[in-house]
């Protein structure tokens, strides 16, 4: 949660919607997102004490992507990410998930 800022500031202009579970529930991420002009996806944590209202549809379309990457770790080489370029690892998920949809 310390380093979501500045991820959030390097993606500037990049995404319109930001999906994140309860962990990452705070004034200051909020803002951040908000400042950029995209939508807050994250549902709030059950200590508030007004829940901030949130699209369901779209954080329950999360569950696609995380069972993506589930799937993707089940290869060695992209779980351990033994390759030394970023070009390199994602050709790597590319095909790892060509060959993932194609079998299933």
């Amino acid at each position: 949660m310390t380093m979501a800022p500045a991820l959030i500031e390097a993606a500037r202009g990049r995404f319109d919607k930001l999906i994140a579970d309860r962990g990452y529930d705070s004034n200051a991420i909020r803002a951040a997102i908000q400042a950029q002009g995209a939508e807050v996806v994250i549902p709030a944590t059950r200590s508030r004490k007004a829940p901030i209202p949130y699209d369901r549809d779209a954080y329950r379309a999360r569950n696609l992507v995380e069972r993506l990457w589930c799937r993707l770790k089940d290869w060695r080489r992209i779980a351990t990410r033994y390759d030394k370029l970023a070009t390199n690892y994602m050709a790597g998920v590319f095909l790892a998930a060509s060959l993932t949809f194609w079998c299933n």
